[in-house]
């Protein structure tokens, strides 16, 4: 294995890598093994339409058919709750075995898999009568759903391109996010015409009829994750080569655990106030309709942010980025009722920029050898951290009478994730 001359903290800043990537195109590397020339516009459109399909998996798509649900089945809403916490803790668990298995088998391969079965587990909520089978079709649909497919999605585009990935994973993360925030108004349309069990079935033949053609033509090109591992190191950017780290050394960096935790806090926090919102923010003054309002300018934001921050990774450090990002949060949640419309601004930056940097920096650190496993441990972590963020801060509620307190240690604890992120120290690779 081929060692990387190790970068001192000088160069944690990078320097104009666009045109350091036009220099180095005219001789190109015969260790490149990025996607094939011209091939990263299909791969960035399919995958951000993969991310997009994710979307009966998210919570604003599932929260269409909750209040059905209900009446339909004859259950408590406390009861929905509980199976909707733990389809989601359990879905979290199958992560980083999917993570692997794109290690192991391939993009395209596993999507197809996962297809199949999240198109599957949606047929089951369909089919469900009680609350066994909807917190089993819960747990399908937030492994392969909200997990699976976003995971995948980011996944393909982060090996498929060493130039401007930053920007690129950015742009499928802005598109994917836009194409979710707009099934919530469509599938509504389709639950009240024909029925939330018939609504789902057709969600299901949605995702069979788009993805499973995606992971045969629209992916098409990209390579495994591991073709360091076998002696042929991929090249960056700045024509330096990506390490071939082992997965073993990767989980003994600090690095790895500060950006983990940094996702699985950004998750939390933004869970937590955002399914919240309408009584956090009534209790600073505002009305059910200004609050609900809020959604919009934190959509727009969180869309510019994931390309703003995706590009800043093509230049600037990205530890640095996950500070400000995580700081962002904590600043947003100081004050929530002093300019609603810059608190929920600030918030939807936040939440998907620390996405977007997330995506680039297990790359940029580590390399691609192990990035499925990789972003298989860190999409378990945020999925769940997505499922327990209402209910402490709905704890915080009843034992403080108040919103204001368990807020308030919301933004301690993005301050305090900020500054470890800081104190992370660079991995530097080794010969093992």
């Amino acid at each position: 294995m081929r060692a990387v001359p190790p970068c001192g903290p000088a160069r944690e800043h990078r320097t104009a890598p666009v045109l350091r990537g036009v220099a180095l195109s005219s001789a190109p590397s015969t260790t490149d093994t990025s996607a094939p020339r011209g091939s990263a516009p299909r791969i960035v459109a399919a995958s951000a339409l993969v991310l997009a399909l994710s979307g009966p998996g998210q919570t604003a798509g599932i929260s269409v058919f909750v209040d059905h649900v209900i009446a339909d089945l004859e259950v408590s809403r406390s009861a929905v709750s509980l199976a909707y916490m733990a389809g989601t803790l359990s879905g979290a668990l199958a992560l980083p075995w999917i993570g692997r298995a794109v290690d192991r088998f391939g993009v395209r391969r596993v999507l197809a898999l996962v297809a199949l079965g999240f198109g599957g587990f949606l047929v089951l909520l369909a089919c469900a009568r009680g609350l066994v089978g909807l917190t089993a079709g819960f747990v399908g649909v937030r492994a392969l759903g909200q997990g699976g497919m976003t995971m995948i999605a980011t996944t393909a585009v982060a090996i498929s391109v060493t130039r401007n990935r930053g920007t690129l994973l950015g742009l499928t993360s802005s598109l994917g996010a836009a194409g979710i925030s707009l099934f919530p108004l469509l599938i509504e349309r389709v639950v009240t015409a024909l029925g939330w069990r018939y609504a789902f079935v057709a969600e299901g033949a949605l995702i069979w009829v788009v993805v499973l053609p995606l992971a045969w033509w629209g992916l098409r090109g990209v390579r495994r994750t591991s073709p360091t591992a076998a002696g042929s190191p991929t090249e960056r950017r700045d024509g330096s080569e990506e390490p071939a780290w082992p997965l073993r050394a990767i989980i003994r960096t600090s690095m790895f655990w500060a950006m983990a935790g940094a996702i699985a806090c950004s998750g939390l926090v933004s869970t937590a106030v955002f399914f919240h919102q309408i009584s956090v923010l009534g209790e600073q003054g505002l009305t059910p309709t200004q609050a609900a309002a809020n959604f919009l300018p934190q959509t727009i934001a969180g869309l510019g942010s994931a390309l703003l921050f995706g590009s800043a990774a093509d230049r600037l450090s990205p530890k640095l980025l996950m500070c400000a990002a995580m700081a962002m949060h904590a600043l947003a949640l100081v004050s929530p009722g002093l300019g609603a419309l810059l608190y929920g601004a600030a918030l939807g930056a936040a939440a998907s920029g620390a996405r977007a940097v997330e995506s680039a920096a297990l790359p940029f650190y580590f390399g691609t050898a192990s990035l499925g496993t990789l972003r298989g441990l860190t999409q378990s972590v945020a999925v769940a951290s997505t499922a327990v963020g209402p209910i402490l801060l709905s704890l915080a509620h009843g034992w403080a009478g108040s919103y204001r307190p368990g807020v308030m240690g919301l933004a301690l604890l993005c301050a305090l994730v900020a500054i470890a992120v800081c104190f992370a120290r660079r991995p530097r690779h080794r010969t093992v």
